[in-house]
């Protein structure tokens, strides 16, 4: 579990001592909730975010333990660092805005034809709750050949989730490589 310290401070000179000494800053906040103004140390929020299972992941805050799920982050311009990131507490039954990995599976046939396959969009945003969340969106390309691509209303329906992106906008395609 990620812990993390709660931020007495939230002006510039402590949050420079913070990211100074290693910690990311964080707002966590949900709906009828206080926000929370939290810092984790940044290699292993980096750490936890990329080895987690499913969207949310818990977290320990000054002893309060919670589900939390990205919602934003800004990045350094030139270095790529994490400046900031924000986090909405994941509460079971309230329906609100998710982005969802999308997963490729299979060997589109046109690899063999010099394609080479595109993801447009790396998340789709859906809204559900977030016990009817999937882990990841599965989308199979093996049927795929040069010039095919495969929009958001191609893409098989989850139940109880809802996609909000345009249906017309391509997730992702086999492109002519260069």
């Amino acid at each position: 579990m990620l812990e993390g310290i709660l931020r007495e401070s939230i002006g510039k000179p402590a949050t420079k001592a913070l990211r100074r000494d290693g910690y990311l800053i964080a707002n966590i906040y949900g709906k009828g909730l206080e926000n929370i103004n939290a810092a984790f140390k940044m290699n292993d929020f980096i750490r936890t975010v990329r080895n987690k299972e499913s969207v949310a992941f818990p977290v320990s805050i000054a002893g309060r333990e919670m589900n939390l799920v990205v919602q934003g982050y800004e990045s350094h311009p030139v270095s790529g660092n994490l400046l900031h990131v924000d986090l909405m507490v994941a509460q079971a039954g309230l329906v609100t805005h998710y982005n969802i990995p999308v997963k490729p599976v299979g060997t589109p046939i046109g690899l063999k034809n010099k394609g080479m396959l595109f993801v447009a969009k790396k998340r789709l945003r859906v809204k559900a709750a977030i016990e009817n969340l999937p882990n990841a969106i599965e989308i199979n390309v093996a049927p795929l050949d040069l010039g095919d691509s495969v929009l958001v209303r191609d893409v098989a329906s989850v139940a109880n989730v809802t996609f909000t992106d345009s249906d017309r906008v391509s997730v992702l395609s086999i492109i002519k490589a260069k």
